[in-house]
């Protein structure tokens, strides 16, 4: 009989104990749950972040590039393909102008800026100097993207028929003297770089009669194109 109390006694502990250790595992699973529950909030918030990221770097691409074509003896241009504009990056940092369309018109040359950048940032081929009858793109510069193909257009570097021996040099110093004045609006000194010195250079009949006609209007959008 004395041994009864005591084995009911221990009974009494293990039977406690095991409570215990119940609840103890109970309240561990309940955090554990907790824990668990909260880990998908976690990690579903920079999935949905990255989303537009995603959409924005494949908006960022250029369908295909646009690109100058010339013809007439290179007299006329035509632009085939759309300009977009991607947004500024490093080595091209101007300001873009649109047209009522959202196609870009203009851009202003920014310090830094490198010529095939440019072009890259606008889906175009890197022929934009060319176009404007420079060298060298400079700071300030307003680059016009899109020719007239109704209007003439003489070519940077050399007349298209230009001989072999051509004097490339006193040509180019022309046009960019021609094109500094167009700048500035001074039409009759345009008029005079044309009929003193351009003029002489051309061959063409054709040519001289299609840039003759626009030196003698004064339109300044026809000797923009034409010169500057």
């Amino acid at each position: 009989m004395s041994g009864t109390p005591q084995r009911t006694s221990l009974l009494a502990v293990l039977a406690v104990t095991a409570a215990v250790s119940a609840g103890c595992t109970a309240i561990a699973t309940v955090e554990g749950e907790t824990s668990e529950a909260s880990t998908p909030t976690a990690v579903a918030e920079p999935v949905t972040g990255a989303t537009p990221t995603t959409q924005s770097a494949e908006s960022e691409t250029c369908s295909g590039m646009s690109e100058v074509y010339g013809s007439g003896g290179g007299l006329y241009m035509e632009r085939r393909g759309t300009l977009r504009d991607l947004g500024p990056r490093e080595f091209a940092q101007g300001e873009v102008a649109f047209d009522e369309e959202g196609t870009p018109v203009t851009y202003t040359v920014e310090p830094g800026d490198v010529e095939a950048v440019i072009a890259e940032r606008l889906c175009a081929y890197p022929t934009l100097g060319m176009m404007n009858h420079v060298r060298t793109i400079q700071p300030g510069q307003v680059l016009w993207l899109t020719p007239d193909p109704d209007s003439p257009w003489v070519p940077y570097f050399s007349p298209a028929d230009a001989p072999a021996g051509f004097q490339q040099i006193p040509y180019q110093q022309a046009i960019e003297s021609a094109g500094r004045a167009v700048d500035a609006g001074d039409v009759d000194t345009v008029r005079a770089i044309w009929n003193d010195t351009l003029k002489g250079m051309f061959t063409n009949q054709g040519t001289l009669d299609a840039v003759q006609e626009v030196v003698d209007s004064g339109d300044p959008d026809a000797l923009r194109q034409l010169f500057s």
